[in-house]
């Protein structure tokens, strides 16, 4: 069905009536990936994330094989890759066995591709090197996370 006034199209699905119980259950592997969709966090991943001390940050997987999966930035270097010796592995063909390096800078990381072939992307733009921004977010290969520096960090900035 077309609309005249923007031509936007739209679907009509038919629902039944409400009747009873109105309680919607979801699996929680969903219910991370509706968050992620929605760009929303977790209480329990607010709660890490608020946990963080100063120079570390965490990267919270939102779409991908481990969608959910938590790796925390605490070292000067991370590497990134499907390799098993990679800090934070990630199994799949789309990413390189050498696929990137955070780096911390400071309190701030950034993020160096080391020439993979898919590319390291932040916010969908394709980056040779970047500085990662709180909530940004980073893709490798067919993984796409979240950036979440320490707080303690993120309000020292601001006060800058």
């Amino acid at each position: 069905m077309a609309d005249d006034a923007n031509d936007e199209k739209t679907t009509r699905i038919p629902v039944a009536p409400i009747t009873g119980d109105t309680t919607l259950s979801l699996s929680d592997e969903f219910a991370a990936q509706l968050a992620a969709l929605e760009g929303g966090v977790s209480n329990e991943e607010l709660d890490s994330i608020a946990a963080l001390p100063s120079g570390s940050a965490l990267l919270i997987v939102r779409r991908g094989p481990n969608s959910g999966a938590r790796f925390l930035l605490d070292t000067d270097t991370t590497t990134v890759g499907r390799h098993p010796n990679a800090d934070i592995f990630l199994d799949d063909v789309t990413v390189s066995r050498r696929h990137a390096e955070l780096i911390r800078q400071g309190h701030g990381f950034r993020v160096r591709d080391l020439g993979s072939l898919n590319g390291t992307y932040v916010e969908g733009v394709r980056v040779d090197e970047a500085l990662l921004e709180d909530g940004a977010e980073v893709q490798f290969g067919k993984f796409r996370l979240t950036f979440y520096p320490s707080r303690i960090d993120v309000v020292a900035a601001a006060g800058e």
